[in-house]
Formats: C-alpha cells, structure tokens, sequence
C-alpha cells in the first residue's frame, strides 16, 4: 500500500509540475510535442493534435518535450520556427521555465487550505488565536526513533497516548522510571493497547529516555477563507525554510560540514509517505504538500538540466544579446541530467542500505 500511495503522490507532483509547462508554453504559442510522465520503456500512449501523451515504465520523474527548448537547426531556422521555444520572447521563455514550480507551490497551497477545510491536526502552541475553533485536544506521537525502545515495543508515529496528563509528567515518569519498565497506555485505529517500555540512557542526554517525540494537538477547523489565508502564510513559510535548508545543505557540503547521507531518495521519501498516510489522510495531503513544495525550490536551483539552470541560460543570453551555442547548451544540460540521475542513484543505494540495517 505504501509504493501505491508513493507512486501515485509522485504521479501527481509530477503531472502537476509538467502541467505548468505545458498550459504556459501552449499560451504563449510555442508548440508542445509531447507530455509524458515516468523514463524508459513506453507503457501507453495517445496522440491528439500536435502532443503526444505517454505514460512511461520508471514513475521517477516526467517531462514536457517543448519545441526548441534544446535547440536544434529545425527549431531555429525551420518552417515552423515562429512556434519555437528558442525564438520566443526572453520574458516567454523564463515564464514557460517558472510554471512548473508556480504549479507546484499553487498545489501546496490548495492542498493545505483542503486540511484546514475539512480538519487538520494541529499544535495548539502554532495557532493560539484559533484556540476556540480547537476539538479532541490529545497527545500523538509524532516521531519514533530507530531501534529504540518505543519501536522495539510496537508503537509507532500517530498512535494517542491516553492518561498521560501532559506531556512533562509523562516524560517525567518515563525518566524516573529508569530500567524498571514503564507501561504505556495507547490508542491507535480506535483500539485501545497497552505496552511495557524499558527506558534506556543514551537518546536523550542526561535522562531516561524510550525514543519518541510527542505533541499536544488538537483538530483545526477553519472556514474556506480563513483556511486559505493560513495556507497561503504556511506555504510561504515553507518555502523560505526549504530554500534556507537546501542553500545550507548546499554550502555546507562544499565546506564539509553537509553529507550525502542527509539527502533521502525515493525510497525514504516513500517510508515517510507510508508514516504520513499511518497518521491520517491530512497527514497525507499535508505532507504531499511539503513535497511538492521541496519539488519547486529544487527546480529552481541554477544547475543544468533543472529548471532554474535553463533560466540562467535565458537570464545570460538576455545579458550577452546573443544566444548561447547550442551545442555547448544541451551538452551542459545533458552533463547535468547525467549527474542528477549519478545522484539519485547514489542516495537509493544509501536509502537500500539503511532500510536493511533499520
């Protein structure tokens, strides 16, 4: 159930970012050859007016084949050269460029403003003003460490702690208890459960700890204009510490202080997508959010291949008042889409090996 749910999120994202493309090159008149979603083998496909649409056997990815976006003799000087990507207007091209992460953060938004429609678990701590709109406060477990003793134990991310009063008294007991076991009353799918947990030192410094993070939240439910309102305020945020986040990940590794090794791959975004959808379907919808907005401010990154490498191509060309060549542009991007699919394939290995160990 969990790759099911992977794949169709990553179908979704995908679908919705090449969409932004598609709609925006369409619009500015640049012909569109083809839409398709995954790599490799062709599984299906359809021809209507000038597009092809496919579905492809690797769902890691997707692309919109626009008509002179790697310049070629037919795209520059051939007959239908008015429609060319490479011969439209810089001001079209960065437009064609940035829709597909636009899309990307639009969708966030909309799915954000759906979960606090329709009823969100959420901190009481983030939303104090809203505190009267507030129902079924509770304590969840947000968090499980590997190999720790909670995990050893059976509980997992998104079962509700019950009886435990707060969560210092419970954290209190936990620590007091020490390697004399602790019993902990939990809920999970509506069923009522029960396990013994022996603390151990080491998790948490200085105390006995069993290797959760918990939070008092409450369910959030707004109306349609206060829902879009804090969605629009949370995306933003989101994506100001995602784009602070990749910047210091970025930096950090060129000065050695980042490693590989934080990166998760598809594999580990498909573990957390199966933990999200564990703890409730807005879980789901809200971290498909998170994704799709980490999907945009990567593509924005100035690398070749990814969106915001083609824009520093048209932002020099506009600056130079010449076109690059194109055999040094699409030679620099397929450099770049080697090294992107040389990365993928680095972090799924790393991603392979901590499943087994875990």
């Amino acid at each position: 159930m969990t790759i099911i749910i992977f794949i169709l999120v990553l179908a979704i994202l995908i679908f919705v970012h090449e969409l932004g493309h598609f709609l925006t090159a369409r619009a500015c008149g640049i012909r569109v050859d083809e839409f398709a979603l995954g790599f490799g083998t062709r599984l299906w496909q359809v021809k209507k007016g000038e597009t092809t649409y496919a579905l492809n056997l690797i769902p890691f990815g997707g692309y919109v084949k626009i008509f002179g976006e790697n310049p070629d003799e037919e795209s520059i000087n051939g007959p239908d050269k008015a429609r060319s990507f490479v011969n439209k207007p810089k001001w079209q091209q960065i437009a064609v460029l940035v829709a597909g992460v636009f899309f990307n953060f639009i969708f966030a938004c909309i799915l954000i403003s759906s979960a606090f429609i329709s009823g969100v678990p959420a901190s009481i701590e983030s939303y104090p003003k809203y505190a009267d709109s507030m129902t079924n406060p509770r304590i969840v477990i947000t968090y499980i460490e590997p190999n720790s003793p909670a995990e050893k134990a059976g509980l997992k991310a998104g079962d509700e702690i019950q009886n435990a009063g707060s969560i210092e008294t419970l954290q209190k007991s936990i620590s007091e208890s020490r390697d004399k076991g602790i019993e902990i009353d939990y809920k999970r799918n509506d069923i009522d459960s029960r396990t013994t947990i022996i603390a151990k030192e080491g998790i948490v410094e200085g105390k006995y700890a069993i290797g959760i993070a918990m939070d008092k939240v409450s369910t959030l439910k707004l109306p349609i204009h206060l829902a879009f309102i804090e969605s629009a305020r949370f995306t933003l945020h989101m994506i100001k510490s995602v784009t602070v986040g990749i910047y210091d990940l970025i930096i950090g590794m060129f000065n050695g202080v980042s490693k590989l090794s934080s990166v998760t791959g598809p594999i580990g975004i498909a573990e957390m997508i199966g933990d999200a959808s564990n703890l409730g379907f807005t879980y789901l919808m809200m971290f498909t959010a998170l994704i799709s907005i980490n999907l945009g401010v990567l593509n924005l990154v100035p690398f070749p291949a990814l969106d915001g490498g083609r824009i520093l191509f048209v932002m020099i060309e506009a600056i130079i008042r010449r076109p690059i060549k194109p055999i040094v542009a699409n030679s620099i991007n397929a450099v770049g889409f080697g090294l992107l699919i040389l990365l993928m394939i680095v972090v799924t290995y790393k991603d392979i090996v901590k499943l087994f160990v875990k």
